[in-house]
């Protein structure tokens, strides 16, 4: 490609000619004050944040939207550029809420560092300011219209990494609005619950729907049994909320911290992933016997499952009835464990630890509620919550000595750990199928094809003289790709793993923000916390699912064997087609 050659603040530099001002000043170690952009999203231009000089033009111009041009003399500091950035600023701070003590961004809003960063210090500017409430009608995402400043990276990453397209720029001037079409309650919309509109937000206009005080209600109620499970992506992503490298494994420390929160007994949920693995590899070799309902669709993922509910309710027959790890170790700790300690199930409270919002969904759905009508999980913590949580109760995370999990479901396999990533439940299950459909121990046990997905990944297994297709798939626009390939026939899979997060699990819409000078959906953070992942699955003596003793005592003693009617009774679950609510 062409290198174009150009100055910045009198430092010269060559740069291809597809780069623009914002990215080519990166390069000279010069960051460039930004709101609306993304590197991941398409450029928006709304902000006005990233304006520079460049010699010949009339007006400031974007940095982040201006592409490079031979000759091209740019100055990103003159007294003119940082005064008017500092306007722009002021103007948006003066039609924004004036609680940042209270916001739950405080400390950690890209708003508020810039507003510093600019040496704001005043409001100079009064007039109408713009008034909403609080929209809390979803389990999961809350959204609060009054602190957006139409950066719409909400709305990008809705369209463009999550296929969905559920919010839009509504009215003009001071009523736009960034909301669902028909500003629907994002309860009644088609909203996935993914989070994702969370993690891209600058501020706090999108926020998870918190849990906390219910589960401090729980903990100090005496007639209550509180135990808590924490998904495989936690560990590898926690720490970061105390100030420790992305990809730090804190495994020992979080149990430990749950503990002394209170929490009666720790349970792990990846003994719920040992247990889907078992369940699922189970029905893809039924299927494959009778060459039914191919390809196999992965069920884990509750933002996913709601996405085929919305747009491809045809696809509903082919996902496996797994229920998630969550909704599976919650069935047993309200059935099996309650059984087992000789407690009612309506006294057992249930706290998930997950990096997803859209967890807080799935723990409510109806079939995901006992006969009697009570959820299994009680109340889902996203990571935030639960950092918060530690914080609050004056907890020293990373003085924390290690603690184990509670037995018997808190002992679980290599396999289960990697479930936090994307290409994870496929590597689980091809483990387990491998070692089902040949009858002997597999000699290797890392499936590399589906690793390092960037987005979309293709590959052809060979198992037990068997070709297997399989297929990985994470972010909603890449499921869609897969899926429309599956719809027209265009290839034949046979196991598909679907993820609603960009990087799986460890990308999560509850998972930390990321520490300044990075964004959400940076590859490199989910890089490092998914090898978190893979070497604490290489660590453990046990690395297959079907081989976790537990497992095999779990069926002999309670659910007789894999795809069972007991098994089905507590472990499956359906789908129902959705339509918007508020649309007729």
């Amino acid at each position: 490609m062409k290198e174009i050659n150009l100055t910045i603040d009198d430092q010269a530099l060559s740069v291809s000619q597809d780069t623009t001002i914002l990215q080519a000043a990166e390069k000279l170690g010069i960051k460039i004050p930004r709101l609306c952009y993304h590197p991941d999203l398409s450029i928006e231009g709304a902000c006005r944040i990233c304006i520079v000089e460049v010699d010949g033009s009339r007006n400031f111009v974007p940095s982040c939207a201006t592409p490079v041009r031979e000759g091209m003399r740019v100055r990103t500091n003159s007294p003119e550029i940082r005064q008017a950035r500092r306007d722009l600023i002021e103007l948006i701070l003066d039609n924004h809420p004036r609680e940042c003590q209270i916001c739950e961004r405080d400390g950690n809003c890209e708003l508020q560092n810039l507003a510093y960063a600019m040496g704001v210090r005043d409001r100079l500017f009064e007039g109408k300011r713009k008034r909403h409430e609080i929209e809390k009608s979803s389990l999961a995402v809350i959204r609060d219209a009054e602190k957006c400043i139409l950066c719409r990276r909400c709305v990008r990453v809705c369209a463009e990494v999550q296929g969905v397209t559920n919010l839009s720029q509504l009215y003009r001037g001071v009523e736009t609005v960034v909301a669902p079409a028909y500003e629907q309650g994002m309860a009644d919309s088609v909203c996935i619950a993914c989070g994702q509109c969370i993690n891209v937000c600058p501020v706090a206009a999108f926020l998870e729907n918190n849990s906390t005080d219910r589960v401090w209600a729980a903990l100090a109620d005496p007639s209550k049994h509180v135990v808590a499970q924490i998904a495989p992506s936690i560990r590898a992503a926690i720490g970061e909320g105390f100030g420790l490298a992305p990809g730090t494994p804190m495994t020992g420390q979080t149990v430990t911290a749950l503990h002394r929160l209170g929490f009666e007994a720790v349970f792990d949920t990846n003994f719920g992933a040992d247990l889907t693995i078992v369940e699922e590899a189970n029905e893809l070799i039924k299927r494959l016997e009778k060459n039914d309902r191919l390809p196999l669709l992965t069920s884990c993922s509750s933002g996913w499952i709601k996405f085929m509910e919305h747009f491809y309710p045809e696809m509903i027959p082919f996902a496996s009835t797994c229920r998630s790890p969550m909704s599976m170790l919650s069935v047993l700790l309200k059935t099996y464990y309650a059984e087992k300690t000789g407690r009612n199930a309506k006294d057992i409270f249930v706290v998930a630890i997950m990096p997803c919002t859209a967890k807080k969904f799935e723990a409510e759905r109806s079939e995901h509620c006992s006969a009697d009508g009570y959820p299994y999980t009680d109340a889902v913590l996203t990571t935030r919550e639960f950092i918060w949580m530690i914080k609050s109760y004056g907890i020293n995370f990373t003085m924390l000595p290690e603690g184990e999990f509670d037995a018997p479901l808190g002992f679980s396999t290599g396999a289960a750990d990697l479930f936090g990533t994307t290409g994870g439940v496929m590597e689980a299950a091809l483990r387990t199928a491998a070692e089902k459909l040949t009858g002997k121990p597999l000699t290797e046990l890392n499936f590399d094809q589906v690793r390092e997905v960037k987005g979309l990944k293709e590959a052809s297994i060979e198992i037990a003289g068997r070709t297997l297709n399989v297929a990985v798939a994470n972010g909603l626009n890449n499921a869609k790709t897969i899926l429309e390939r599956v719809k027209k026939g265009e290839k034949t899979y046979h196991l598909i793993e679907l993820m609603a997060c960009p990087g799986g699990c460890i990308a999560g819409g509850g998972q930390p923000y990321p520490p300044d000078n990075h964004y959400v959906l940076d590859p490199e953070i989910a890089r490092l916390r998914a090898k978190a992942l893979y070497r604490i699955d290489e660590a453990k003596a046990i690395r297959v699912a079907h081989r976790n003793p537990f497992i095999e005592k779990l069926y002999q003693d309670y659910l007789e064997q894999p795809g069972s009617h007991r098994a089905h009774e507590l472990l499956h679950t359906t789908y129902t087609p959705r339509e918007p609510r508020g649309i007729k």
